[in-house]
């Protein structure tokens, strides 16, 4: 659609304005033969704008008389009715024929490659990936086979659920669908282990099936077997079985964090400073002074990409540096704010880390003090079912 929208505005188009009682019935009429009609503005409902090319604009008065429609030129535009304007300035023809030309050139072309649906996966992970299928910046979008590319991706990851991957314009649209990791599901009619995934004291075992090997009060570490796959009788004798049942334990979680009483914090002030600068594929124009006038900075860059609809993208970023002031101040805590600090750090570390903090049964804390640090260790306890089945290989 937006390759036919440039060629129209190469070959001319017109923005009219359409009045009537039966216009739905005059666009339908227009998208039934093919007449592509852009950038639409109903202004009521018997008044509506639109842009229509030179060629579709004989046939569309004809489909607007069989309407009862009347039709009116608002605006000529496109570059034969600029040429018209500007006949006589062949300088400014010819490089505006360049510019043309140059674009029409570039849209043969990928300048920008979108990515949709990724939140575990970077980004940039997914344009490795891509470019290692070919698909880069600055490659001819005649070779990019879609459906190749797809099944490829899909067989070398399986962290992806589903890809979708569509060309418009100069833009490659990738859309993805990111794969769950499934633990492994062991049949019922296989013989299975339930060992602990974590170190901790085990609270309770309820063994379901299978011969339980640890109680409670028993301290286990990460791989230990907790409920045996196999059940032995008297008259029966040893026999295999599949494994179930919960196994609850306490299940310790400790992080130290060390805060220095006296330190150096950075901080940032209000002054600030933008630079622009332009990057033409892998060339960049900068327009500023290399140096910042502070001494030390936090550099937040912003990159836009220069685009003439939507999806037609073209080899042009314009980059915004904005560099903002950063001071060191010195401070000196005291080793009762020092305590307080290192606590809320590691607390904050370890809530990060756990999902139920509902069930933290206990919180222990640990400090050492010298003359020029305290280190505070917190340890949280709290329940948790650790087992998980392992299949029993003889």
């Amino acid at each position: 659609m937006y390759i036919q929208i440039l060629k129209n505005y190469l070959l001319g188009y017109v923005r009219v304005t359409i009045e009537g009682y039966f216009i739905e019935r005059l666009m339908n009429l227009c998208l039934k033969k093919g007449i592509l009609l852009w950038k639409s503005n109903r202004k009521k409902s018997t008044l509506l704008e639109t842009n229509v090319s030179i060629q579709d604009f004989k046939r569309m008065v004809k489909f607007a008389k069989q309407s009862k429609c009347k039709i009116k030129i608002k605006q000529k535009k496109g570059l034969p009715f600029l040429f018209h304007k500007y006949k006589k300035r062949k300088i400014f023809f010819f490089f505006l024929c360049l510019v043309v030309a140059g674009i029409v050139f570039l849209s043969n072309f990928v300048w920008n490659i979108e990515i949709t649906g990724n939140v575990k996966i970077a980004r940039e992970e997914i344009l490795e990936t891509l470019k290692q299928e070919g698909v880069n910046l600055g490659i001819p979008k005649s070779k990019i086979d879609t459906k190749t590319i797809i099944q490829k991706m899909r067989l070398d990851r399986d962290d992806l659920a589903w890809v979708g991957i569509e060309v418009k314009g100069t833009n490659v649209l990738v859309k993805i669908v990111e794969a769950d990791k499934k633990p492994e599901i062991i049949p019922e009619n296989e013989y299975c282990n339930i060992v602990a995934t974590k170190a901790g004291k085990i609270v309770k075992v309820n063994a379901l099936n299978g011969t339980p090997l640890v109680k409670e009060g028993d301290v286990i570490q990460q791989g230990t077997t907790l409920i045996g796959g196999w059940l032995e009788g008297k008259y029966t004798g040893l026999r295999y079985v599949h494994a179930n049942g919960q196994v609850t334990a306490k299940v310790w979680y400790t992080t130290t964090k060390k805060i220095p009483l006296k330190q150096e914090v950075a901080s940032k002030t209000q002054n600030k400073e933008t630079k622009y600068s332009v990057r033409i594929n892998n060339f960049t124009i900068n327009f500023y002074k290399t140096l910042s006038k502070f001494q030390k900075y936090d550099t937040i860059e912003e990159t836009k990409k220069w685009k003439l609809f939507s999806n037609l993208y073209l080899p042009i970023e314009i980059v915004q540096k904005t560099n903002q002031e950063i001071i060191e101040e010195q401070i000196t805590y005291t080793t009762e704010q020092a305590k307080q600090k290192a606590i809320e750090e590691a607390r904050k570390e370890l809530e990060e880390q756990i999902k139920d903090k509902e069930n933290i049964s206990n919180t222990y804390i640990n400090y050492q003090e010298t003359e020029e640090y305290v280190e505070a260790q917190v340890t949280y306890e709290i329940l948790e079912e650790i087992g998980t089945k392992e299949k029993i290989v003889f």
